[in-house]
């Protein structure tokens, strides 16, 4: 485990600390968040303008960032580049196990259990999905398309870049500027670097603070359901507490806490799919529809991944497709970096194969399982999922609707709310863990932020979602906030991945001419 005492002579901690990049971007989210307020309307209108813009007119951008990624990070893996070991000849800190725990549970696996009970109901009546063949394959083909390969290549190909700054170059500032330093020079020293930061730890923020708004609500239901109390705010709020509480505790002790959080949470989430898979009595359907998924997406994959409805006559993309890649783009401030630091001694073929096999693995299992039954119900006539949600709207009562097919609901109900909290808090984990190191002027690779900065973002990473709670339109807005940052967040990756290679190139050639002299 790295350690956080300060060596001989070594500044104090308020010297060594970036106070620009930590509270610009603060204080523009608390500041957005206030303006939400007071004035709701106006604000929602104006952000409603600005993301039409960027999802509609500009949308082409977001799909092309999207497959770009991920034949990039293929290319990553089986060029000359692939052979690079993260951490020049030292052995992988984690064993496979623990590095694969780590990194799924770090890459919005709270929001991707939630989504997976429930996603193929949001695309069951699209007009897309009417035209592309039968609702039972295709409602269930799109959501592992939307949380497949793409997404996942936005995290591999910069967990790569940030994993080879950190462990063969060594840099001492863990930040997204550091990552163009080939590209930029010295540049990235000055107003260029702190902006790419600021715009980083504003995504970094938003993101942050508008995951919640997903999945929260259906914890507190659930909860509600199990412990026969009301659903309040108050309730919403010990939810966000007790995962603060967890994580905030996980971060303290470093990263065998982070480790032994993500071996936790993993096997409650194999408790919960084996609930569904053995007890649900949907398993053949289960399994054939998510075969068939499988197929259509490896068979469709490059039409799916291109497709603009240019003449919108469903906005399917616009409406999905291109607000998930943002999504995840968003997200990309702080899951790869993370990634990248417990990669260490890893090559970066084994990285990006590795990361697909683990990310896809967890993803694709746990949208077959829970979806598929779900839409086994709809499709037996078990369960009128799909009228229950026309009539009320409520996505996570639909979902409890589905938990009420199942042998002991309430255990069931209970499982679910610990899992998402384990899984909530151990991708704060990363979150804080690299919200923390931007925090520094300069932090050495093998070094971890200071124990007080760790707390300081533990609790200021959940204060923002607690105040949100109050103001439902606040929270779209943020959610609308998140979509916009990732417009210039998709530039900054552009420039650090081709600093990547321009860097790993010339470090192939010194390893060349360095083998050619011995």
């Amino acid at each position: 485990m790295r350690t956080c005492k300060p060596a001989s002579g070594e500044l104090r901690l308020e010297k060594r600390l970036d106070w620009i990049t930590t509270l610009i971007p603060f204080c523009a989210i608390v500041s957005l968040c206030f303006l939400f307020m007071v004035f709701p309307d106006d604000s929602t209108s104006i952000l409603e303008a600005i993301r039409f813009f960027l999802g509609d007119q500009l949308g082409s951008y977001y799909l092309i960032m999207g497959l770009g990624a991920f034949l990039c990070s293929l290319y990553m893996a089986f060029s000359k580049y692939g052979k690079i070991r993260l951490g020049r000849n030292e052995k992988p800190q984690y064993t496979s196990f623990q590095w694969g725990s780590m990194m799924f549970t770090a890459g919005l696996a709270a929001d991707i259990l939630f989504y997976s009970l429930c996603e193929w109901i949001l695309y069951a009546e699209e007009p897309r999905i009417a035209d592309m063949g039968a609702m039972q394959d295709w409602a269930a083909t799109y959501p592992l398309f939307h949380w497949g390969p793409i997404p996942w290549s936005f995290y591999m190909i910069l967990a790569v870049c940030f994993g080879f700054m950190i462990h063969v170059r060594k840099r001492s500032k863990q930040k997204y500027s550091e990552a163009c330093r080939a590209l930029l020079g010295k540049r990235v020293d000055g107003i260029w670097g702190k902006l790419i930061d600021l715009t980083a730890v504003f995504a970094l923020l938003a993101g942050t603070a508008t995951t919640f708004s997903l999945a929260t609500p259906l914890l507190s239901s659930a909860l509600s359901r199990v412990l026969g109390i009301a659903e309040s705010n108050l309730l919403t709020i010990a939810i966000l507490v007790v995962i603060c509480v967890v994580y905030t505790l996980a971060v303290y002790f470093g990263m065998e806490g982070v480790a032994k959080l993500a071996a936790s949470c993993v096997y409650l989430f194999f408790a919960l799919l084996a609930y569904f898979f053995f007890w649900g009595g949907e398993k053949r359907f289960i399994i054939e529809t998510g075969i068939t998924s499988i197929g259509n997406l490896a068979q469709n994959f490059i039409s799916m991944s291109t497709w603009t409805d240019s003449l919108r006559s469903s906005s399917f993309p616009q409406n999905w497709t291109i607000f998930y890649w943002a999504y995840w783009m968003v997200w990309c401030v702080a899951t790869p970096f993370f990634i990248g630091t417990i990669s260490k001694g890893r090559t970066i073929r084994q990285t990006v194969l590795g990361g697909y096999f683990f990310g896809l693995a967890g993803t694709f299992t746990s949208f077959i399982i829970l979806g598929n039954y779900g839409l086994g119900l709809q499709a037996h006539g078990k369960l009128d999922l799909l009228g229950f949600y026309s009539q009320t709207g409520n996505l996570y009562q639909t979902i409890l609707a589905v938990f009420e097919t199942m042998p002991l609901a309430k255990a069931g109900l209970a499982l679910l709310a610990v899992t998402m909290i384990a899984f909530y808090a151990t991708s704060f984990d990363a979150l804080t863990i690299v919200a923390s190191s931007y925090s520094y002027k300069a932090l050495e690779a093998d070094r971890e932020p200071d124990k007080g900065v760790k707390l300081f973002w533990a609790v200021m990473l959940m204060l923002l979602p607690i105040a949100l709670i109050f103001s439902e339109n606040s929270m779209t807005n943020l959610q609308t906030v998140s979509i916009i940052a990732a417009f210039p967040i998709g530039f900054i990756i552009f420039l650090i991945v081709w600093s990547f290679f321009k860097d790993a190139r010339h470090y192939l050639d010194h390893e060349e001419i360095e083998s050619n002299h011995g």
